[in-house]
């Protein structure tokens, strides 16, 4: 399934029930007076995260949301029924915003939280509300208010401890399935992952944490090079990245290229994502000539804790998941 992660949809709330113009009229009780009741109030449009919904695909489909109007009132001083409130589920990890203003509205990033993005127009008052000392048979009463329409700007931005990063064939989908369950698709040629792949890790070290592929990033991807700033947002979320290197794409003459590319990359998208505790890790190294080049990048990179890794036969695996145990630890805060 493409993995959708931005929607533009229009939602529309009820509007207010009109008010009612009616007089009481019963047998004995001449001039009952007005007993025109309220209309009820138009319904809600109310975003609601759920761990049903992992993508903004649904919106491919339906784009137009209306919410119920209320009911008119009614005579005896009857409020009109309120609308029932529509309710639109997306995928914890939304940000949503108006799509005109560009204004953000709310960062839903929890199951379960709710953001009313249209509330629905007051119910119209009933004559009887218009009854005075001077004037007691009023024959008006209000209109509902319309209800509010708003295009919003719906952006999903993956929430994951780690995220895995580096150039395209670095290994990052073999790296997640040979440390969680997930099983991506995985092939030796340009962007293989076309959508960022979730796993959940297990460790005897600590509490599981959730672990992401970032799709191979470019130079030039803040500008949208190759799958661009598309997926560089979805790095906003995590806590620290791993950084992923295949050693055989070391040059030699300058061992730190490939790093520097991709952390150049993070800088121009965003300070605070270059900012982010990096592990950096040279895979691959079950191939002839890696020890070679990952020497020479160790040799270059001194001030740097270096791991080495295979991630097709497993060796360093352990070392890894343990040392995103303690960073993870060493950065508790809130993600993003």
């Amino acid at each position: 399934m493409k993995f959708i992660d931005e929607a533009i949809i229009t939602v529309q709330s009820g509007d207010g029930g009109r008010g009612c113009v009616s007089f009481r009229r019963e047998k004995f009780i001449p001039r009952g007076g007005p007993d025109g009741g309220d209309g009820g109030k138009g319904a809600d449009v109310v975003l609601r995260t759920t761990l049903r919904k992992r993508t903004l695909q649904h919106f491919q489909f339906k784009r137009q949301f209306k919410a119920k109007n209320g009911a008119g009132g009614q005579g005896k001083k009857k409020t009109g029924k309120t609308g029932k409130d529509l309710i639109i589920e997306i995928p914890p990890g939304t940000l949503i915003s108006d799509a005109e203003t560009g204004q953000t509205l709310k960062d839903l990033t929890k199951p379960g939280e709710t953001f009313i993005a249209a509330k629905g127009g007051r119910g119209g008052q009933g004559n009887s509300r218009f009854k005075t000392s001077t004037h007691r048979s009023p024959r008006f009463s209000q209109p509902g208010e319309p209800g509010e329409t708003l295009i919003l700007k719906l952006d999903l931005k993956l929430l994951a401890d780690v995220g895995i990063i580096g150039l395209p064939n670095a290994g990052k989908s073999t790296l997640i399935s040979s440390i969680s369950s997930a099983n991506p698709k995985i092939g030796n040629y340009p962007f293989t992952t076309l959508s960022p792949n979730l796993g959940v890790v297990q460790t005897p070290w600590g509490e599981p944490f959730v672990v992401a592929d970032i799709p191979g990033l470019i130079e030039g991807a803040h500008k949208g090079a190759g799958l661009g700033i598309k997926f560089l947002r979805h790095i906003e979320r995590t806590r620290i990245l791993v950084h992923l290197i295949d050693v055989l794409s070391i040059d030699l003459d300058n061992p730190l290229k490939v790093y520097n590319t991709i952390n150049k990359e993070l800088a121009m998208y965003s300070k605070g994502l270059a900012e982010k505790p990096q592990i950096v890790v040279l895979n691959k190294l079950d191939l002839s000539g890696a020890h070679e080049s990952a020497n020479t990048f160790k040799s270059a990179a001194q001030d740097k804790k270096v791991l080495l890794i295979s991630a097709i036969n497993g060796t360093g695996i352990d070392e890894l998941k343990s040392q995103i145990v303690k960073l993870l630890d060493n950065h508790s805060g809130v993600k993003g």
